[in-house]
């Protein structure tokens, strides 16, 4: 199965299979009911503390994908979304602006890694 990543503000597409969407926080401006989001896991976001420290500062870019990596080890929610991309494709979405470094690159690289083909 396959794990996209994308923007929430981006139009949704047939190919996104379900669309889970995985920050903490709702996105300002997006209304829920037009966000074509399957599924909102907003447990599996980074936990606040790490979230606030990584501030979107790509200089801190890989401390933060060493700690969110190690609370995703932790994380009973790993487990359902792990589950959920074997059964069928799946894009991972979130709000930051900054396309490289944020938990949804990291989390989709987390699922990968562990999902059995």
């Amino acid at each position: 199965m396959l794990v996209g990543v994308k923007r929430i503000y981006e139009k949704a597409s047939i190919t996104d299979g379900k669309r889970v969407f995985v920050d903490r926080l709702w996105p300002r401006g997006v209304k829920k009911s037009t966000a074509n989001v399957d599924v909102w896991m907003k447990d599996i976001a980074p936990s606040n503390e790490l979230r606030m420290w990584f501030d979107h500062d790509p200089n801190k870019w890989e401390s933060f994908k060493a700690k969110y990596l190690k609370e995703l080890e932790e994380n009973k929610r790993s487990e359902d979304l792990i589950a959920l991309v074997e059964k069928t494709d799946v894009t991972l979405l979130y709000a930051a602006k900054d396309t490289e470094h944020n938990n949804a690159v990291v989390l989709g690289e987390f699922i990968k890694s562990r999902v059995k083909e």
